[in-house]
């Protein structure tokens, strides 16, 4: 589980590509669930959320950005 502080330090461009990894294994997720193979099952759900956290700051990161 990702840490908004640690999130909101990151540049840009880290932030575009964490959630690159992050779709990455939410796909790989989706997929073991599909054939049976999940173990862990509260993973979908934190990536989830790690996901929606690093979206936001890449959007107020943006608008801080816009207003500048």
């Amino acid at each position: 589980m990702t840490k908004i502080v640690d999130v909101r330090a990151k540049t840009p461009d880290e932030l575009k590509v964490m959630l690159l990894d992050l779709r990455k294994e939410q796909f790989n997720l989706r997929f073991q669930r599909a054939t049976g193979q999940l173990e862990a099952v509260s993973r979908i759900k934190v990536v989830r959320r790690d996901i929606a956290r690093v979206k936001t700051v890449l959007a107020e990161q943006s608008r801080s950005a816009a207003k500048a």
